[in-house]
């Protein structure tokens, strides 16, 4: 078995058990209430038999544990397809403390908010939170990427004529309240509760005695504050009603299909398995790599005699044309002009971004915003290449203008990871500060500013140096334990996993489906609608 057969082993393990929630207690507690859990409500609400494009599954991964931990941040967030037309839907997870926001919950709702508004997909919110997580209140409440960023994202999107509809299947307290409240349309069942205070805080505050149905009640807000749109007797028959309204929208497009009839790839994506390593020892041909993905008979390689340590060109990837930009992870050979004698020759080492093809890359880039195509990134790369002889040549200057033309891009940028993705080489290849509309990863790769080895060696120097001007001595097994646990924690940090728990990635994806994926994954900007002109700012020449 592979290195990358075994990371996806144990991804397929952990996303099981995270999918579970808050566990079996919590599912069992939310069917003791009459109600569905929000994995539940998806999978009624969406079309039967259509895809699930899950968002941030990952998301607070080994964090918060000293409050139980929060699988998948409390919410669901998926891309699917209901009434024929792909919608965002945000789920909120009762089973896992209630449904509380944590900050990563903030952060995760917020992602899919900017996602769905780049898109224009309606967002349909399956509402059942009890609020902030107080302990962390100080993380949730203020900043703008954190609970009320929320709610200025609902009024935002709704002034954008983007529809929302959101339907109250539980609890929804507090500032969560106005969530709903902000959207086009809102649904409440029976048993739920839609107010700014509960009963004991209202006790509390005036030494009013009121009861949860009278103060915020569906019946009360359907017929006393007009609040609610319709009130329906439970799961079922809301999650019913919502796929009506959702199927009343004539202002969304149902979903169309691909322009061009889709091939078969020319090897089978398991193929994948054979022609992908992690270890940075071995090299691979990525062209064989996307073989695995691409529509049979649709790879047009870009100069493809130029700048190899980067391989660009158009595909089409179940019929949906894009432009590839890929890292090479094999040997290539680089030819230089010459005088009398003629060009020499050089070996371009795998993984490394050299001056030719940052060029090309930016050309290429410029071209698909000309084509008004899409642009999958698939990153396996250490970085730029340094020293004396590339800083000469004008590594930097040739990384800026494909910093640049990638930048301002107005297609849709996707971005996949499959093994390395370090320091300016994922900036340069659409990293998460560069707007990529979506960002999906195999099990297994990493991210980080440099690697493991090289930075827990520059810590360590760093490290000794400080202690050496506190005049402390370390014989050679203290620093090989230091180097050691410094490794260890550099290691956990550059896990895609640890990005992903903090949402530096949308979706961490099974590599034997990375064609299934990045069809769906088309399908979606299919809806981004391309607007204005392409422009770069000022290029380095």
């Amino acid at each position: 078995m592979s290195d990358l057969q075994r990371a996806t082993t144990e991804f397929i393990e952990q996303a099981e058990t995270i999918r579970l929630g808050g566990g079996e207690r919590g599912i069992e507690r939310q069917h003791r209430n009459g109600r569905l859990t929000a994995r539940e409500r998806i999978d009624r609400l969406k079309d039967a038999d259509t895809w699930l494009f899950e968002l941030g599954l990952f998301a607070a991964w080994g964090m918060y544990e000293e409050w139980g931990g929060a699988p998948g941040a409390g919410v669901v967030t998926a891309i699917t397809v209901v009434q024929g037309r792909v919608c965002m839907v945000i789920a909120n997870d009762a089973t896992v403390k209630a449904g509380a926001f944590f900050p990563m919950t903030c952060k995760k709702i917020i992602r899919a908010q900017e996602i769905a508004r780049r898109a224009r997909l309606p967002l349909l919110y399956l509402v059942d939170s009890a609020g902030v997580f107080l302990p962390l209140q100080e993380d949730v409440f203020p900043d703008t990427d954190d609970f009320g960023r929320i709610f200025r994202n609902n009024a935002v999107i709704s002034a954008d004529g983007i529809p929302q509809m959101a339907a109250i299947m539980g609890n929804c307290v507090a500032g969560g309240g106005y969530l709903p409240v902000l959207c086009d349309t809102l649904l409440m069942t029976e048993g739920s509760g839609l107010y700014l205070a509960g009963p004991a805080l209202v006790k509390a505050a005036i030494g009013q005695d009121v009861d949860s149905e009278s103060l915020g009640g569906a019946q009360m807000h359907a017929s006393v504050s007009g609040t609610v749109d319709f009130r329906e007797p439970d799961d079922e028959h809301c999650l019913k009603r919502l796929r009506d309204l959702v199927l009343s929208d004539m202002r969304t497009e149902p979903v169309q299909g691909p322009p061009v009839e889709s091939a078969p790839p020319d090897r089978g994506i398991s193929d994948i398995y054979e022609v992908f390593s992690h270890d940075p020892a071995k090299q691979y041909d990525v062209n064989e790599l996307l073989k695995c993905v691409v529509d049979g008979g649709s790879w047009n390689e870009y100069r493809a005699e130029f700048g190899g340590s980067i391989v660009c060109g158009y595909a089409r990837i179940g019929g949906r044309p894009c432009g590839i930009v890929a890292n090479q992870r094999e040997m290539t050979q680089r030819v230089m002009p010459g005088g009398k004698a003629g060009p020499s020759k050089s070996a371009n080492m795998p993984a490394v971004i050299y001056v030719e093809s940052a060029d090309k890359a930016a050309r290429f880039i410029m071209d698909c915003n000309q084509k008004r195509i899409p642009i999958v990134f698939v990153h396996d790369t250490t970085g730029f290449m340094v020293g004396r002889d590339s800083e000469q040549e004008g590594i930097i200057r040739s990384g800026a203008k494909m910093v640049n033309a990638m930048s301002n891009c107005i297609v849709p940028k996707i971005s996949l990871i499959t093994g390395g993705s370090y320091g300016a080489g994922n900036y340069a290849m659409c990293g998460r500060a560069f707007d990529p509309f979506l960002t999906l990863a195999w099990p297994g790769s990493r991210c980080a500013v440099m690697g493991a080895a090289s930075a827990a060696n520059t810590l360590l120097q760093i490290d000794l140096a400080a202690r050496k001007r506190r005049g402390e001595e370390i014989d050679e097994e203290e620093r090989d334990a230091l180097l050691q646990a410094i490794t260890a924690s550099y290691s956990e940090q550059q896990d895609i996993r640890y990005g992903a728990a903090r949402g530096w990635v949308d979706r961490l994806i099974e590599p034997h489906r990375t064609r299934d994926e990045l069809m769906d994954a088309l399908q979606i900007a299919s809806t981004f609608p391309i607007e204005g002109e392409y422009r770069t700012g000022v290029l380095q020449t």
